[in-house]
């Protein structure tokens, strides 16, 4: 929301570097991932491993250091990023101690969730289980790669890589960084959670099976889509662009099976928020993942890239998708993890659904529509040759959008404020007690 603000009044950088958009920035990129979106995958592939597999943690004590050694990294890119320690590799900022540090995390997590496979009481691995396993594998491998760097100092590296290979290896990570960390693991929560909060089996669990093994066959092959008329080869980014068309079809499998779901049950989205947030977020995840294909077109990536229109879309993916079936699977978990019959208030739910959902709409409506006219004036040009706008009219065009777009993501940070109050209330409200859960067989 601050840096939201800035692009409207940028004086809100109080002149200061450490709270200008280009450090802040990256600061908001890392915190949403990494920070929102890693300690939700934590806790759910957690939680849905040890139930699916009627078996508890393997290695209890691993699995802390992983709680306290991602921790340590949110801390450390919060302290890292406004002073300026960057590699400026979208998404994969963080200098190279932090790294190390996150790889070290990321293989303890590995033996960990793997490790309980292992040690599983039931022959079936479920399916939510093989999207979380294919995200940690993936997310390890992409790191690795991506991050290869020559320290120079304590805080300072030089990539491994070098002009268009480096580009490349980037949007192979950057993009397999939504794919994977933003897309596979999360379905992992769907296919878990939405059964469970329906109390409904799974659609069609071989169209689940079918979901998942074209998803990361073909992830893999669409990051050239966001170099479009680069100097990276041609035949690269229509590749890039052809497997980004067919990603459409595996996607929208999984979003009409997670839907179908609901077969028998759809009388209970008028009284069960919970389960409309899980909905929600997937109607999000079929429209993000219809207009990234869209986008990846080279005829229609020439008008939306580097316009807010991409920015628009990001964001109906990680509000939309990730944001609304997190805040689902919390709400689901918090008050199983502590011994209490529901949430301590439904209207505050209630309320929390309707301000994030209002606040997305705002958000990215603001966006697009900001977008599409930012490429059209762009492109716009007189009779003798000349560009028609300047760039400068087009910034000033934006401003009402912009304006549009920092009220959509206050409500949206009111929400999350209702459900940390929420959250809050419903772990202190009752008397710790032991209990004796037992095991529930996955849907098959």
């Amino acid at each position: 929301v601050i840096i939201a603000a800035q692009l409207v009044w940028p004086e809100l950088n109080l002149g200061l570097p450490w709270t200008s958009f280009g450090r802040l920035r990256p600061l908001h990129t890392n915190a949403v991932i990494f920070a929102f979106g890693g300690c939700t995958l934590f806790a759910t592939s957690y939680y849905v491993v040890q139930r699916t597999c009627h078996t508890t943690l393997f290695l209890p004590s691993l699995a802390k250091f992983t709680f306290w050694g991602w921790q340590a990294v949110i801390v450390a890119a919060a302290i890292s990023l406004p002073l300026g320690f960057t590699q400026g590799k979208e998404y994969a900022e963080l200098e190279w101690p932090i790294d190390l540090l996150i790889a070290v995390v990321w293989v303890a997590y590995a033996i960990v969730f793997f490790g309980t496979i292992g040690t599983r009481k039931v022959k079936h691995i479920y399916v939510a289980n093989w999207f979380f396993g294919a995200f940690i594998l993936t997310v390890a491998l992409l790191h690795i790669v991506n991050s290869a760097a020559m320290p120079a100092s304590m805080m300072k590296s030089y990539s491994a890589y070098a002009g268009v290979q480096d580009a490349m290896v980037q949007w192979w990570y950057g993009h397999n960084a939504v794919g994977f960390f933003l897309t596979a693991g999360f379905l992992g929560i769907m296919y878990y959670f939405v059964p469970k909060q329906a109390d409904r089996p799974v659609y069609s669990y071989s169209l689940s099976i079918v979901h998942f093994w074209a998803l990361i066959f073909t992830y893999m092959w669409a990051g050239p889509h966001h170099l479009h008329y680069t100097a990276l080869p041609d035949w690269t980014q229509s590749l890039g662009m052809a497997f980004s068309l067919i990603l459409l079809a595996p996607s929208w499998g999984g979003m009409i099976n997670g839907m179908m779901t609901l077969s028998g049950a759809w009388h209970k989205l008028r009284t069960d928020p919970i389960l409309r947030f899980m909905i929600v977020s997937l109607s999000f995840y079929g429209m993000s993942t219809f207009e990234g294909p869209m986008m990846a077109i080279k005829t229609v990536n020439s008008l939306s890239h580097y316009t807010d229109w991409t920015v628009g879309h990001v964001h109906s993916g990680a509000l939309g998708w990730v944001g609304l079936v997190s805040m689902g699977a919390i709400y689901y978990m918090v008050p199983r993890l502590f011994g209490q019959k529901q949430m301590h208030s439904i209207k505050a739910i209630e309320l929390h659904f309707w301000l994030a959902t209002v606040g997305i709409v705002l958000y990215i409506a603001a966006l697009w529509i900001s977008g599409v006219m930012e490429g059209l004036m762009w492109r716009a040009i007189n009779t003798d040759g000349t560009l028609t706008y300047t760039f400068v009219e087009s910034v000033k065009a934006k401003q009402p959008y912009y304006i549009i777009r920092m009220l959509g993501g206050l409500l949206y940070l009111s929400g999350m404020t209702i459900m940390l109050w929420n959250v809050i209330k419903t772990a202190t409200s009752g008397k710790a007690a032991t209990a004796n859960i037992p095991p529930v067989a996955a849907h098959a």
